[in-house]
């Protein structure tokens, strides 16, 4: 029971801190997930967020992976609802001020000052990511040097082609096993 309620406590304000989308709050949700609570490891921290990337349907769907791993089949209900509930609330609240106030002068000032901050957090989440994906003290070195190629083959061949980035999630997963396996 002090699970769920920790679940619901934890994906609650991350759902309220989404501003940009789930990927701002990916850096804090690795932190509540697997350092303050240990509900899931790094490397399965990693994973279920390139599940979550691999799968279709919105990409945040893996919190429910999360709370399945920290409570069972209640603990991914709750996640879920935890973690969609809240913000759609406030995206109904705000849509309403957002549109009653459009021609007012400060929306579009608002607009501008939370463009630079959705970046940062998207950012920050690939960051956090990519740093437990790619680097990791307790593999060996050439292991880390193995994925940390992946993880800047793959940044550039997308700035390069227009690749969906589901093949080569599918093509590094392949290569990975037959290399570090």
């Amino acid at each position: 029971m002090k699970d769920l309620v920790s679940l619901l406590n934890v994906f609650t304000l991350l759902s309220l801190m989404a501003v940009g989308g789930g990927t701002a709050v990916i850096p804090e949700m690795q932190h509540e997930t697997v350092t303050v609570h240990h509900w899931v490891t790094d490397t399965q921290f990693a994973a279920i967020y390139s599940l979550g990337q691999l799968a279709p349907g919105p990409n945040m769907t893996m919190v429910g992976i999360i709370g399945y791993h920290a409570a069972g089949v209640a603990g991914f209900l709750l996640v879920l609802f935890a973690f969609y509930f809240p913000a759609s609330l406030l995206t109904y609240g705000v849509s309403y001020i957002w549109d009653r106030y459009r021609e007012n002068p400060w929306r579009e000032a608002v607009q501008r000052g939370l463009a630079p901050i959705t970046i940062g957090l998207m950012l920050a989440g690939v960051y956090a990511v990519g740093k437990t994906a790619s680097f990791n003290l307790d593999r060996p070195l050439w292991f880390n040097g193995v994925t940390l190629g992946f993880g800047l083959a793959i940044v550039l061949l997308l700035f390069w082609k227009r690749i969906n980035p589901a093949l080569l999630i599918l093509t590094c997963g392949v290569l990975g096993w037959f290399i570090l396996r």
